[in-house]
């Protein structure tokens, strides 16, 4: 099959190409939906900031998100999105980043709102920095997986990707999948994100209160500033201007993109391997197995 094809073609590609071979498929299957890339000369086109614009910087082809012990920064797009794909290169805090925070994340607007979350928290020298990854769905989240990473996040830029449609959202790493949420409404009578169209995100921020080793090692302000750099954006989803355009209209029609062709109905073979892999050599955490945290493990964790 196509799709098997293509992931085939990922495999083999280095970590920064992987997001092209994604972008691919959309491509192969549809003309009317191009990638749109936006470097640091095109950001203020494709983003805003949502609070401390004098801690962001362009410089060359990067967008640099400042934390010191006055602030830290983000920034959201200009515009909403309902199923697709997005990613971004990231090169993470060099040194001792305990206490900080840097994000990748999309969430729509509102107290009940939908968030995919990458949020990778930092350590002290030498030690690994961990991925959190979080599900929200209606105000709820509490659906924390923590994989650890098979590189050194700070040394080189790397592509985080989320992947998402009516019937899963998967979390990539370079290519590949360190974690798949699928939809179980039917089955498990559980909500799933499919109506709140969501921006496109990303942060720094202090969070010693919880982020290493649970709080018990706080940020060092000696050693700000702290800089996560981020270059490559990439958004190939359905677009939304919230106050004008019709979400069923425009999103809601069923195999209209490509991110909804039979192909995407389920996780593919090589992708189901890849995670497997993940899953076993690199899970740290995963809120369906916390039996001491959860007296009734929530309903999609069942199998």
């Amino acid at each position: 099959m196509l799709h098997n094809r293509i992931q085939m073609i990922i495999s083999k590609l280095q970590p920064s190409c992987s997001f092209i071979a994604l972008t691919m498929m959309a491509w192969l299957w549809s003309s009317r939906v191009v990638p749109r890339v936006s470097g640091c000369d095109g950001f203020d086109g494709l983003f805003q900031p949502n609070w401390a614009p004098e801690h962001l910087e362009c410089e060359g082809d990067q967008t640099k998100l400042t934390l010191d012990s006055s602030s830290g920064c983000g920034f959201g797009s200009r515009k909403t999105y309902l199923f697709g794909l997005t990613s971004v290169q990231i090169k993470l805090v060099q040194g001792d980043s305990a206490g900080t925070v840097t994000a990748f994340y999309m969430s729509s607007d509102g107290p009940n709102h939908d968030e995919l979350d990458f949020e990778f928290l930092g350590n002290q020298s030498g030690e690994p920095y961990l991925v959190q990854t979080n599900v929200y769905v209606d105000g709820m989240g509490d659906r924390e997986q923590r994989p650890s990473l098979w590189f050194d996040p700070t040394t080189d830029f790397h592509t985080y990707s989320l992947f998402w449609n009516r019937r899963f959202i998967m979390f990539l790493v370079d290519g590949i999948p360190v974690r798949v949420f699928t939809n179980k409404e039917e089955s498990h009578g559980m909500p799933y994100p499919k109506s709140q169209p969501m921006r496109v995100r990303g942060s720094v921020w202090n969070a010693d209160d919880w982020a290493t080793q649970g709080g018990r090692l706080k940020t060092n302000w000696s050693h700000a500033p702290f800089v996560s750099s981020f270059r490559s954006f990439n958004i190939d989803a359905c677009e939304l201007s919230p106050a004008t355009d019709d979400i069923a209209t425009k999103c809601g029609q069923l195999g209209q993109y490509w991110w909804d062709k039979p192909s995407f109905n389920e996780v593919g073979r090589r992708w189901s391997r890849q995670l497997t892999w993940a899953r076993k050599k690199h899970l740290v955490y995963d809120y369906c197995e916390d039996k001491l945290r959860f007296t009734e493990l929530p309903k999609e964790c069942a199998d």
